[in-house]
This record gives C-alpha cells, sequence and structure tokens, in this order.
C-alpha cells in the first residue's frame, strides 16, 4: 500500500516542477561537441600520475562518496573505486547510453561493488541531495551543453563540505578547454564559490574547486557569462 500512496504523493498538482534548460540562460560561448569517451589512454594518464595527483589535491579519502560525471570510458571511476575502499561508493554517470553501457560492462567484469552506473541528461546530472562529498567534473565541462541548468542542478547534490572538482585546460572551449576565469563566473552565476584553483600540467591544465555558497538563484535571475 506504501508504494502507490507515494507514487500518487509525487503526482500531485501541488509538487514543484523541475525548470528545464529552456529555464535558464545559454551558454555565451561555444559548446564543444564529444569526440571521443576518452580524453587520452589510461597508460599514458598513469605514468604521469594523474589520477592518484587529482585525487590526493581534491582530497579524496577512503570512506567518502564521490560522482564522476562524464565518466566516459572509466579511467577515474576505477581508480576513485580502488581508493574509497569498501566503505565508499562511486557513482559513474555519462550522457551517451552506449558509452554508460560498456562503463556497467567493465565494472561487472573488474567487480567493483562499490560503484553504481548511471546515465544523466545534458542538463540536469539527476543526483539525489545530499549526497557526496566530491563531484568529479573532468575534461569534460566545456561539453556541457547547458552549463546554467547543469550547475543549478547539481548543487543539492554535495553534502556539507562537499566539493565539485573542475580538471580542464587552460583554452577556450571550442578548443576543449574552459578559460579559468570563463569556469569560475560561471560557477558564481549559480551560487558556487571558488576555494581552490592550482595548475595541474600532469592532467593538462588545471584543477579547480568549488563549493555551494548562499541560496541558489532563481533560473530567471542568472546572467550569462561571456567568453
Amino acid at each position: 500500500m506504501a508504494l502507490p500512496l507515494l507514487l500518487a504523493a509525487c503526482n500531485t498538482s501541488t509538487a514543484t516542477p523541475t525548470p528545464n534548460a529552456a529555464a535558464f540562460p545559454a551558454a555565451a560561448r561555444p559548446v564543444a561537441n564529444i569526440v571521443s569517451p576518452r580524453w587520452s589512454d589510461e597508460d599514458s594518464r598513469d605514468k604521469v600520475g594523474e589520477s592518484v595527483e587529482v585525487m590526493d589535491r581534491a582530497g579524496v579519502t577512503p570512506g567518502m562518496t564521490v560522482a564522476d560525471i562524464g565518466a566516459g570510458e572509466g579511467y577515474y571511476t576505477i581508480r576513485l573505486a580502488a581508493r574509497l575502499g569498501t566503505k565508499g561508493r562511486v557513482l559513474a554517470q555519462d550522457i551517451m547510453p552506449e558509452v554508460r553501457d560498456k562503463l556497467a560492462e567493465r565494472v561487472t567484469r573488474e567487480r567493483l561493488d562499490n560503484v553504481s552506473v548511471k546515465l544523466g541528461t545534458p542538463d540536469n546530472p539527476g543526483l539525489p541531495e545530499n549526497s557526496f562529498d566530491r563531484v568529479f567534473l573532468v575534461h569534460m565541462y566545456h561539453e556541457i551543453e547547458s552549463p546554467y541548468a547543469f550547475l543549478w542542478h547539481l548543487r543539492p547534490a554535495t553534502r556539507a563540505g562537499g566539493r565539485v572538482i573542475v580538471v580542464d585546460a587552460d583554452r577556450p572551449t571550442n578548443q576543449h578547454g574552459t578559460p579559468p576565469a570563463l569556469l569560475k563566473c560561471e560557477f558564481a552565476a549559480v551560487g558556487y564559490k571558488q576555494v581552490d584553483y592550482q595548475p595541474m600540467p600532469s592532467a593538462g591544465g588545471y584543477l579547480a574547486a568549488f563549493a555551494p555558497s548562499g541560496a541558489r538563484p532563481d533560473p530567471a535571475a542568472i546572467r550569462a557569462c561571456k567568453e
């Protein structure tokens, strides 16, 4: 009986609808095309210690819960799973069904019991609220079609003290990077404060960390940043 009642409650007309991308300003800069589910091959990335350095700088420790958004073939998913251990959790997400399915097969094949795989959407990661210590956006921010909608929907997912970690290249978005000043502006427009910024050549550019700050703005009040 409880399940039908719950479903009925969710369908009441008094529920606040979730705003879609049309309610937010469009990106006032190019959005890069998704050209590959990988940034570089895993052996090359491991030789320069990319994942270890990123996880160290992001403060990832055993037992945390981390979302890997735009997970692709799972380079960070696999390594986060090992770092977090049996008491930690990884939610790996991608917006392309075929990529999600291949990653799910890899997770099953490698018996990663602390990893879940989910299909996201371009404007809303659909993460549960108050659930993540870290959210990773690695080499993919420049590919987000609706950055203000995406970041607005993402905000409630972080726990107190949680951080959104962005790794990207310092170059224009149409060249598969994000200028740091533009990144900071777009996050600030949706109510995030930049709490860390470090150059990171081993990962192709830099690492920036953001935390929710103040009230989440009304979508109509958000103003787009220019590159």
